[in-house]
Order: structure tokens, then sequence, then C-alpha cells
């Protein structure tokens, strides 16, 4: 494991400095705990956590061990959003914690049925509303977005203790109307997807000075370099 994790890490360096992603580095030291499995997990600021935490999961696909080990750990409210009818149809078969809350539509730039390409690879879950390696373009259903702004409508929240995305790339549309939105979001967990835009470097740097301008600093980053979780300061 500590091999494949340096091989990991190789990997991400080489690309950076060809200059084929945006260069990330740890910003903000504080202690950091991984919640969930290798695959669905982030790194996660446990200490101002409790009971009265919300929590919003977007992207459940088939994996909710970062949203149960958040309830298991903190007793927090988890609201998780995700449009993939696999993923809907996964859920059903859960037992799912009393704190967990699921809808089922996606965080999108504004609030319209959008055309979603499903995976190349069937036994996948993870669709994207952009044309990528992954996704069969001739392959494609509908499905519901919703805008930040309308979500929090919906949920009458005032304030995100911890806001999770996993999207397939929307990341970078909807980043925007989040930090607008004059909601406080304590910790941004992030997984990103350059690598499924031609442009993904310059997307890539883009988007984290956004967040830098914002006052988040990366305090996490997984082996992958994909997942990064940053805390306002």
């Amino acid at each position: 494991m500590e091999r494949n994790n340096r091989l990991k890490r190789l990997e991400y360096w080489i690309k950076a400095r060809m200059g084929r992603i945006a260069f990330i580095d740890v910003q903000y030291k504080i202690p950091k705990v991984w919640y969930g499995s290798d695959y669905g997990g982030f790194y996660v600021h446990p200490t101002p956590l409790d009971h009265n935490a919300i929590v919003y999961s977007f992207g459940i696909g088939e994996d909710i061990s970062f949203d149960t080990a958040m309830i298991a750990e903190h007793g927090c409210q988890v609201f998780g959003f995700d449009p993939t009818p696999k993923s809907i149809d996964w859920l059903k078969t859960q037992r799912t914690p009393e704190n967990f809350h699921f809808y089922s539509y996606g965080l999108g730039e504004k609030t319209e049925e959008v055309t979603f390409f499903l995976p190349k690879n069937k036994t996948h879950v993870s669709g994207s509303i952009f044309g990528h390696q992954l996704v069969n373009d001739d392959d494609y259903i509908s499905v519901p977005l919703k805008s930040f702004p309308d979500i929090i409508k919906e949920t009458g929240h005032t304030k995100i203790d911890v806001l999770k995305m996993d999207i397939e790339g929307s990341e970078y549309v909807v980043i925007d109307s989040i930090l607008k939105s004059g909601i406080p979001i304590g910790q941004l967990l992030l997984e990103t997807h350059e690598r499924f835009f031609a442009d993904g470097k310059e997307k890539g740097e883009i988007f984290f000075e956004k967040l830098y301008k914002q006052g988040y600093r990366i305090f996490g980053i997984s082996d992958t370099y994909q997942e990064i979780s940053l805390i306002k300061v």
C-alpha cells in the first residue's frame, strides 16, 4: 500500500511538472482524519464538528462510506444529492442512518433538466453532463439539477459545516454560485476532474485561485491528488 501511495504521488508530481495539471500543495496545517473508504473518502478537520453540524454531500454513487462515517463519529445531519438512476436504485437497497437525507437531483449551474452521459463501463456508476473519455456520447438520459441557491431555499439552511462535492467535472461551473451565495461553509471537500478537459490545467488553476481569494486553504490532499480538502480561515 505504501509503495502504491508513493507511486501515485510521483505520478502527480510528474504531471504537475510537465504542466498537464495545476500544482497544489497543503497551505494550512491542522489536524485531519480520513473519513470513508479509499474510493469514496476525504480528509476532514474533525475538531469543530458535533451533532449540530450540517454536511452536504454532492455525488453519492454507490458509496456512502464518507456520509456514514461522519454520522457515526459526530452524529451530524448529512444531506446527500445524486441524480444518477443507478445511484438512486442502489440507495433503495441500503439501510441508511436516520441522519442521512437523500435528494434525487444533482447540483448544477441552474435549475433545469440536462443531458447526462452514462459511463462506457456498465459496471461503473458515475456519469457526467460533460462528454469525456469515460462516458458514452451516444448513451444518455435526462436528469434534474438544481442551482445551489435553489437547494438552499429548499433545505432552509443558513450555514454548512462541511460541503463535499464529487460531481464529475461540474465543480468548475457551480463554484461561483456556491461562493457568491452568502452561505458560510466551513470546509470544502472536492474531487477535481482536470483530466476530463483539454484545458483542465487552466480550469484547475482558476478554480483554486477563486477558493484562495475567498479565504479557503488546502489542509488535506489524497494520495491520488484528486480529493482536496479546504477550510475557511
